[in-house]
């Protein structure tokens, strides 16, 4: 296994810029060592851009993720980050499942408007030609 990964073989690994690496970094969520003025990424950062990059998919903020990040390390350790992560699973669920409820609503509202529009085209359409004869 590789020892050390440079910021740019990370950053083209996971499609991100160095200044998104960076800002992990100010955000004390990745610590590279330096060796003069090169950053040099562990395995165990790399992990963690990984692990930063999914929970971004998923929609958690970096706050929660560095949360979850840094339980894995201390006291409850994997178990407590896992339950961690089950809590904040199931409120993105929860969030997710809200979002999908009024996007279904204002699907079927869109419909109807769609339909009293068109119902009032074809109104009007009859009304031109019979006033036209």
């Amino acid at each position: 296994m590789q020892r050390y990964f440079t910021i740019t073989q990370l950053t083209q690994e996971f499609d991100i810029t160095t200044r998104t690496l960076r800002f992990y970094e100010a955000q004390g969520l990745v610590t590279p060592q330096r060796r003069g003025r090169q950053r040099l990424y562990t395995p165990g950062d790399r992990t963690r851009v990984k692990l930063i990059l999914r929970g971004k998919r998923l929609g958690f903020s970096l706050n929660e993720i560095k949360e979850m990040i840094e339980m894995y390390a201390s006291s409850p350790g994997e178990t407590g980050q896992l339950k961690l992560l089950l809590e904040k699973i199931a409120a993105r669920r929860d969030e997710l499942l809200e979002k999908q409820r009024d996007i279904e609503l204002t699907l079927l509202e869109l419909d109807e408007v769609e339909a009293g529009a068109k119902s009032r085209i074809a109104e009007l359409s009859g009304k031109l030609r019979v006033g036209s004869d």
